[in-house]
C-alpha cells in the first residue's frame, strides 16, 4: 500500500535493480519483518543526505494509493457487497491513510474490519513474505491458483477482479468463498511458461535430479543452454516450486507441483498429435506386438501407470510412436473414432524415445512424462497420476536413478 513506496535507482549512489522500500514509511509490524529478512541478506542502503534507510525487498509490486489502488479498493468493496448476506453492508475506511480497510457491518449491527493490501502482479514466493494475518484482505487484478493456495494456508482473505474471493471474519462471523477465472484474463506477454520442447526437457531433468544441483548440470541433462535453464528456474523460484542457494543451485524441488504446473501449461495435446485405433484381437495381442517391435515406441498413460500403481483395468492404451501409420500397419491396427482401444501419439520432442524404463518387457515413457500425460487426461487419468506420484514419493531412488 502507500507506506511501501517503490524507489528507482535514479538517485545517485543507490544500487539499481529490485524494489527499494523507504523504511521510514513502513508500519512497525511489517518493518520488523523486513529488517529481519534483510539483515540476513545484507541488502541495505543508507542515504546519508536524507538520513533514510532503504531496503531492497523482493515483495511483489505494491500499489501506492493511486488510481490503480483506488480502482482495486472500489472493486473489492463492490465484489464483497455483492456476496454479503441480505442486510449486511461494507464500506471503505481510511482510504486517504496508509492503511485502507473494509468495514463490514452485519444485519444486527456488529462490526468487523479487514486491512486491504493491493498488489499488482503477486506470485507465491513474494506473497509468502507478507506478514501472516487473519485480518488481511489481499486484492489484485488476478490471483493465480498457487497464490490463492499460499494465502489460504496463511489464513488470509483474498479477492481478485474475476471473482476469486475468500473472506473470513471472526467478528461478525462470516465466511465467503466464490470461484472466478481459472486463468489470468490479462496475462503478462513476457511471462515465462513451461510450454515448448525446451521447457519440457528441463522439467523432466529437474524432477529427476537429486538436489543440490546446478544450472549447468540441468542444462546438460536437458540438452539445452544454461541461460534458458536459469530463466526457467527463476520463474519456478518465484512460484515457490523450487528453492535455490545464494549461488543459484537448486536446493529443493517440489516435483509434484512442478509436474502439475507442466501438465497445466503444456497439456498432452500441445505436445503431440494423436490418432485413435482399434486392436481387433484385443490388448494381449498388442502387447505381444510391441514386445517384438523393431521400431521406437514408449508406452505412457494408464497402461504405464498400471505397471507400478494400478487403479483400474486398462482399457485404453496410449503409445508414443514416430510414425502412426507405419506402427498401425505393423501391429495390424484399424483406424477408428469409436470403440478405440489404442491412441498413437506422435510427439513434438523426439527425446521421448531416448529415455524411459522397461517394465514387463515393454518400453515405457519416463515416469515424469507419464504423470504429466495422465494429469491432462480425461476420466480417471488424474487419479491414476496421483497414485503414480504416491509411488514415486516412496521410491525416489528408483525412478531418479
Amino acid at each position: 500500500m502507500s507506506y511501501l513506496r517503490p524507489l528507482g535507482a535514479e538517485r545517485e549512489g543507490r544500487p539499481g535493480g529490485g524494489l527499494w522500500l523507504e523504511q521510514s514509511q513502513a508500519p512497525p509490524n511489517l518493518l520488523s519483518q523486513m529488517e529481519m529478512l534483510h539483515k540476513l541478506d545484507n541488502m541495505q542502503f543508507v542515504d546519508n543526505e536524507r538520513s533514510v534507510l532503504y531496503i531492497k525487498h523482493p515483495l511483489p509490486e505494491l500499489c501506492n494509493m493511486t488510481i490503480l489502488d483506488n480502482n482495486l479498493l472500489a472493486a473489492a468493496t463492490r465484489l464483497v457487497q455483492e456476496r454479503l448476506p441480505p442486510g449486511w453492508e461494507v464500506e471503505r475506511v481510511g482510504v486517504s491513510s496508509r492503511a485502507p480497510r473494509l468495514r463490514i457491518t452485519s444485519k444486527e449491527g456488529r462490526l468487523g474490519e479487514v486491512a486491504v493490501v493491493a498488489l499488482k502482479r503477486p506470485d507465491p514466493r513474494s506473497v509468502k513474505l507478507l506478514p501472516p494475518a487473519r485480518s488481511v484482505l489481499v486484492t489484485a487484478p488476478y490471483l493465480s491458483r498457487s497464490v490463492r493456495h499460499v494465502l489460504e494456508e496463511a489464513g488470509a482473505s483474498y479477492l481478485d477482479q474475476t471473482g476469486n474471493v475468500r473472506l473470513v471474519l471472526d467478528e461478525p462471523g462470516l465466511f465467503i468463498s466464490t470461484t472466478g477465472a481459472a486463468a489470468n484474463p490479462w496475462p503478462d506477454k513476457r511471462r515465462f511458461t513451461l510450454r515448448g520442447v525446451k521447457a519440457g526437457r528441463v522439467v523432466c531433468a529437474l524432477v529427476r535430479s537429486a538436489p543440490p544441483t546446478g544450472v549447468r548440470e540441468l542444462g546438460a541433462a536437458a540438452g539445452t543452454d544454461p541461460g534458458y535453464v536459469s530463466r526457467l528456474l527463476g520463474m519456478l523460484d518465484r512460484e515457490a516450486l523450487v528453492d535455490r542457494t545464494s549461488r543459484g543451485r537448486v536446493a529443493r524441488v517440489d516435483w509434484r507441483k512442478v509436474l502439475e504446473r507442466w501438465a497445466e501449461e503444456a497439456p498432452l495435446e500441445s505436445r503431440c498429435s494423436a490418432s485413435t485405433w482399434l486392436a481387433p484381437r484385443g490388448l494381449p495381442s498388442l502387447w505381444d506386438g510391441l514386445r517384438s517391435a523393431d521400431f521406437r515406441y514408449r508406452v505412457t498413460g494408464s497402461a504405464a501407470a498400471a505397471r507400478i500403481a494400478p487403479v483400474a483395468p486398462t482399457r485404453l492404451v496410449s503409445v508414443y510412436v514416430e510414425d502412426a501409420e507405419h506402427t498401425a500397419s505393423v501391429l495390424e491396427l484399424r483406424a477408428t473414432e469409436a470403440a478405440a482401444n489404442i491412441i498413437l501419439l506422435e510427439p513434438v520432442d523426439a527425446q521421448h524415445f531416448e529415455k524411459g524404463d522397461v517394465r514387463d518387457r515393454l518400453r515405457c515413457a519416463p515416469l515424469p512424462l507419464v504423470v504429466a500425460d495422465l494429469l491432462s487426461g480425461p476420466g480417471r487419468s488424474p487419479a491414476e497420476a496421483e497414485a503414480v506420484m504416491d509411488w514415486m514419493a516412496d521410491h525416489l531412488e528408483v525412478w531418479r536413478g
